[in-house]
């Protein structure tokens, strides 16, 4: 699903989710991440469904959030409230360890949810516009990555879907032939994937992309609209400044 934000140009949606990912992860005070929290699920729903978020952001992004607040006082012994002495190792899990657990857990959570949202307005078209001619291979590796994994997961189900017509699915036979099937289903899915990656830098290379001197059409235009828009934003990083 498209907005208005993502019409705007591809200058201001980058550096929109440039700060608030870097204001994300580097500033952890609970209330500045209870509204990056709630202004992230709200966006993500907006753009990719209630549905999806709830189950795939939720169901997956929760449990890392546990593993890692967990994780922390193992490793993490600073702080001066005890709470538990584990004499395997000699050290104590204190309060302030498990909070900062906690908290890591929950950036960690806030930004796969702005990810969402960012694989959404910057489409690779965008990404390429913005780095093509400063760094034109890495911009052009950066964009095939980050379309990588929806691709993989849309190729992935049209090759489990053959699969079923010839009764090699994963969900056929005893557990040795779950695991044939489903290493068969990884080999042809990597064979895709490298014979894609070779396509794509070959008609890459036929066009010229990359070559000094180069000219690129583009559609993006820096209008009024997003002067006021870039205005707008400059104001809003202004009052957070002041805030801090």
């Amino acid at each position: 699903m498209t907005d208005a934000f993502s019409r705007c140009h591809p200058v201001l949606n980058f550096f929109y989710f440039a700060v608030v990912l870097g204001f994300t992860m580097f500033i952890q005070h609970p209330v500045y991440l209870a509204v990056s929290f709630v202004a992230a699920t709200a966006y993500s729903m907006w753009l990719n469904g209630v549905k999806k978020v709830l189950k795939i952001n939720f169901l997956l992004t929760l449990p890392s959030l546990l593993i890692v607040a967990l994780l922390n006082p193992m490793f993490n012994h600073y702080g001066v409230t005890p709470l538990l002495y584990i004499e395997s190792s000699g050290n104590w899990v204190t309060l302030e360890a498990m909070v900062y657990g906690i908290v890591l857990g929950c950036v960690l959570f806030i930004m796969i949810l702005w990810f969402s949202c960012y694989n959404q307005i910057m489409t690779s078209d965008k990404f390429i516009y913005l780095f093509g001619r400063i760094i034109p291979a890495m911009s052009l590796m950066l964009s095939m990555a980050l379309r990588f994994v929806p691709h993989f997961m849309a190729q992935l189900k049209v090759i489990r879907n053959g699969q079923k017509c010839v009764g090699m699915d994963v969900s056929n036979g005893k557990w040795f032939k779950k695991i044939r099937y489903a290493l068969n289903m990884v080999s042809i899915l990597v064979t895709w994937a490298l014979e894609n990656a070779i396509d794509t830098s070959d008609s890459m290379r036929a066009r010229g992309y990359g070559l000094k001197g180069r000219s690129a059409f583009a559609i993006f235009r820096f209008d009024n609209r997003d002067g006021i828009v870039t205005g707008t934003l400059l104001a809003l990083m202004g009052v957070y400044f002041g805030g801090m």
